[in-house]
């Protein structure tokens, strides 16, 4: 017996969700309200304290329950946080030993400034062709490849 085509996209789409690929919604990406915020094994202020993260940090957010935000991390770790402590400034964090800012979205500008590992920029606009437009919290801006950062 045929399986129906409805069935069969139903089922590719059960599949990659499984396998960790974004499609058609995309990633929802919230960066931390609060000055620290605690990060929990559990959905509830009684389960396990993890870690605490400062104000800004990016997390993709998987799942939401009941005030709860099930968020991973730019190291792929996935743990829980009050959603009240997330903001929908979306901020991303440098990932490459030095990120080179760029004055365009192009891989000839001038150089703007250099971020270092672990460094937090603000997202400021997605640009085309996988540059993002990004701000130092001590004013400057420019271009970054999106393979520099985690977040976006």
């Amino acid at each position: 017996m045929a399986v129906p085509r409805f069935f069969q996209v139903a089922i590719a789409a059960v599949a990659l969700n499984g396998a960790g690929i974004a499609w058609a919604a995309g990633l929802d990406f919230r960066s931390v309200a609060d000055n620290a915020a605690v990060l929990y094994d559990a959905p509830s202020a009684k389960a396990k304290k993890l870690y605490v993260v400062s104000q800004g940090y990016p997390f993709e957010v998987v799942v939401l329950v009941e005030g709860w935000s099930k968020v991973r991390d730019a190291n792929g770790e996935l743990t829980w946080i009050e959603s009240k402590s997330l903001s929908g400034k979306r901020t991303v964090l440098v990932k490459v030993p030095l990120a080179q800012v760029r004055e365009a979205a192009n891989d000839n500008a001038p150089v703007v400034f250099q971020a270092e590992q672990g460094v937090l920029l603000e997202l400021m606009e997605v640009a085309s062709g996988g540059w993002l437009r990004v701000r130092h919290r001590d004013g400057q801006a420019g271009y970054v490849r999106v393979a520099q950062v985690w977040g976006a």
